[in-house]
């Protein structure tokens, strides 16, 4: 049986997360034609297949310019590099916020492959009610949300900080 921890969780789940994605993404493209809805739970939830070219819940899609690619291409960049940088300075037993960091990391390298292969981000998921529309998103998207809200929820919920040792140094 195979046992993960410390650094190969992170990685793991990163490169799962970014697998699911982007299989998803395929899956979608074969099979929904562009702004057709499916409905899921109708007056709830949608496949919709759209493009994002501009950034979190479309800021900037209308933006021309070289400055907009390099800004989308950039920012993950650097998010994957803080993050990967942050897992790599946890201590093995911190499981938790390893496997969150994962899901980030995982989700920006999704939405960051489809911005470098397409220039744009696909998403489908489309929850509504009503008329009331939140932007379509990905699995991607929804691997950010979910490893955010588990570093704020074990941020929160972990109390001991004295059982906590002081974060190693970088590698040599």
């Amino acid at each position: 049986m195979i046992r993960l921890g410390g650094r190969s969780l992170t990685l793991t789940i990163a490169l799962a997360t970014l697998a699911a994605d982007q299989t998803s993404k395929v899956i979608v493209v074969r099979s929904l034609a562009p702004g057709l809805a499916v409905p899921v739970l109708p007056g709830l939830f949608d496949f919709t297949l759209v493009t994002n070219a501009g950034g979190i819940f479309g800021i900037l899609r209308d933006a021309d310019g070289p400055l907009r690619g390099v800004l989308f291409a950039a920012i993950p960049v650097v998010a994957i590099v803080l993050m990967g940088w942050y897992a790599w300075r946890l201590r093995d037993a911190q499981a938790w916020p390893r496997a969150a960091l994962g899901l980030i990391v995982g989700g920006a390298a999704g939405n960051l492959a489809d911005r470098l292969r397409l220039g744009y981000v696909i998403d489908f998921l489309d929850a509504y009610f009503g008329t009331h529309h939140w932007p379509a998103f990905n699995l991607a998207d929804s691997a950010i949300c979910a490893g955010v809200t588990l570093l704020l929820a074990e941020g929160i919920f972990t109390r001991e900080a004295d059982d906590r040792a002081p974060l190693p140094g970088p590698p040599s």
